[in-house]
């Protein structure tokens, strides 16, 4: 008896089923391309994206606008700051090799406020007059006070989720000295230079790119913007 209370159950629930018919729901990707072709402005957009009939929906299509937006914004701003990047790189009287300018950044290393390092990076390239392909290379100098000097060794390509798992080259000591020194620490200022080439350079355009450097003891990232990378090999082709 209960077998044939459970069958019959169970084919009224798939007779109910069936008769159910599914709304069509447009996916919020087609409600973003709707909302965007109606040529509003940001925050009609969001109106717009408002009065969509689930709550759900609403927030998927409104953030998606938001960071349609915030990209819109940020191409903007590497366009002035890559064209600012290209009044400033120094090309040789020979037209055959390219420094761009430098950038500063103090990273913070530990929780006093004394604790940093300063990094002073650029890229420069030379130009091969037989082949016409450039090599590049970043010039970085960081500036740390610590006991002992660092001695950076190698380097590591991050990827975008902060992995840096990948080898990109080995660092060339450019020069290293000492000043102000006290019983316990010196202020270090160590020069180096990583070879990059074209294409590497080129097919990190659009995001730019991250590099950690490494020494026994410590480590560096350091974080070329697409900007600067645009403005950069604007001239430097």
């Amino acid at each position: 008896m209960k077998k044939i209370l459970l069958t019959l159950m169970l084919s009224v629930g798939l007779i109910g089923c069936s008769s159910l018919e599914l709304e069509p729901v447009s996916s919020s990707i087609d409600e973003t391309q709707r909302i965007l072709s109606l040529n509003l402005t940001h925050e009609e957009n969001l109106v717009e994206a408002s009065k969509l009939e689930s709550s759900h929906a609403v927030r998927i299509v409104t953030g998606q606008l938001n960071d349609i937006r915030d990209e819109k914004i940020k191409a903007e701003k590497d366009i002035i700051e890559s064209a600012e990047v290209a009044e400033m790189v120094i090309v040789s009287d020979d037209k055959l090799s390219f420094t761009g300018p430098q950038v500063s950044k103090t990273i913070a290393t530990g929780i006093l406020l004394g604790d940093s390092d300063v990094q002073n990076y650029y890229l420069k390239g030379i130009k091969n007059i037989n082949s016409d392909s450039i090599q590049h290379q970043l010039q970085l100098t960081i500036v740390h006070n610590s006991k002992d000097r660092r001695n950076y060794s190698s380097v590591n390509l991050c990827d975008k989720w902060g992995r840096c798992d990948v080898e990109q080259g080995k660092v060339i000591l450019v020069s290293a000295s000492a000043s102000g020194c006290s019983p316990d620490t010196c202020n270090f200022n160590e020069v180096m230079e990583l070879s990059l080439s074209d294409n590497f350079l080129r097919s990190q355009l659009d995001n730019g790119f991250t590099l950690l450097f490494n020494s026994k003891k410590d480590t560096n990232k350091v974080k070329i913007s697409s900007a600067y990378l645009k403005g950069y090999l604007q001239v430097a082709n």
